[in-house]
């Protein structure tokens, strides 16, 4: 029976939090633009489970680059309000829409004039009656037994927390660079700190052919490296070009005879290229915004030094490319 019990939790909490699916809609778009348009932060505000939620939000809004703070209501009302500014939004969360703690607080903060949002579970209630833009986490219903203790409505506010929280990321444009500075402490963050000269292969490790090298070496040099490029230079090592897992489909796509063609033939000219002493975050900057994996390392004459590999900026196995 315990088994059973646990499960129907997971099973309730799910269906939940996939029924709120249907609750974003264009009010949900609204309150991403405004929130990103605000000079102001996102001042979150609940009492109870709600507010327990809503000091999660706010870690993970400011750790996301929306800058944010939490306001209990009851502090607020006796002070706290000062913090609040009028191109700050309000984003009130109650399930029922009825508490008074956090009601009482809305004429002071519209009289500041701040905007208000609302995540609450009942859309005729007083919180959105006044609220400018209501989102809908209502559930039907809550996995505790007794109907009582918030369990699935604390769970679909969570998790339509999160949603607003990616959407302001994607919106923003927020990446893996950004998150560094605002986590110098993080695994990644310190990874992110150092130079591309102290993740890149070099040497014996450095895939890479002459222009006239015949692509049946190509594929044995891709294969035998195993990161999906090899890199093509001239006589004097300077950097010709790159041929990627890509290039190579391009040109079985076009049905071209590959194995009768030269680097020089298939390869992609000029590739982006970064220098030793470049900031991982820097180069991984670029990877995002050109969607590719690996970075030639050159000198500034143009000289192959090195190959940069997503992994090994991320560290294989720890991190996943969060861009898009």
């Amino acid at each position: 029976m315990i088994i059973h019990h646990a499960k129907q939790v997971l099973k309730t909490e799910a269906e939940g939090i996939l029924k709120l699916i249907d609750n974003i809609d264009d009010n949900f778009s609204e309150m991403v633009e405004i929130i990103c348009k605000t000079q102001g932060r996102l001042i979150v505000a609940g009492i109870g489970k709600s507010g327990i939620i809503g000091r999660k939000f706010v870690a993970t809004f400011n750790s996301t680059g929306t800058r944010s703070m939490f306001l209990h209501p009851v502090e607020a009302m006796h002070g706290d309000l000062g913090m609040v500014c009028p191109d700050d939004i309000l984003l009130a969360l109650s399930n029922s829409g009825e508490t008074d703690e956090l009601n009482i607080l809305i004429p002071s903060i519209r009289n500041i004039g701040c905007k208000i949002i609302s995540f609450t579970g009942n859309i005729n209630s007083t919180l959105a009656q006044n609220s400018d833009i209501v989102i809908n986490v209502g559930v039907e219903k809550e996995a505790c037994p007794m109907g009582l203790a918030p369990t699935t409505s604390t769970t679909a506010l969570l998790a339509m927390g999160d949603a607003l929280a990616v959407s302001l990321i994607n919106k923003k444009q927020f990446k893996s660079s950004d998150f560094k500075k605002i986590h110098p402490g993080g695994a990644l963050g310190q990874r992110l700190s150092k130079k591309v000269s102290d993740f890149m292969l070099t040497d014996e490790s450095l895939p890479w052919v002459h222009e006239d090298t015949d692509m049946a070496e190509v594929l044995n040099i891709i294969d035998r490296v195993n990161i999906g490029v090899c890199l093509v230079v001239k006589p004097d090592k300077t950097l010709a070009g790159i041929i990627t897992d890509g290039d190579i489909r391009r040109m079985l796509v076009k049905r071209e005879p590959l194995f009768e063609l030269s680097a020089q033939k298939v390869m992609t000219q000029n590739p982006k290229n970064v220098r030793p002493d470049t900031p991982a975050f820097d180069a991984l900057n670029l990877m995002e915004a050109f969607e590719i994996t690996v970075l030639p390392i050159t000198d500034i004459n143009g000289v192959v030094l090195g190959i940069l590999h997503l992994h090994d900026i991320l560290g294989k196995g720890e991190f996943k490319f969060n861009g898009s």
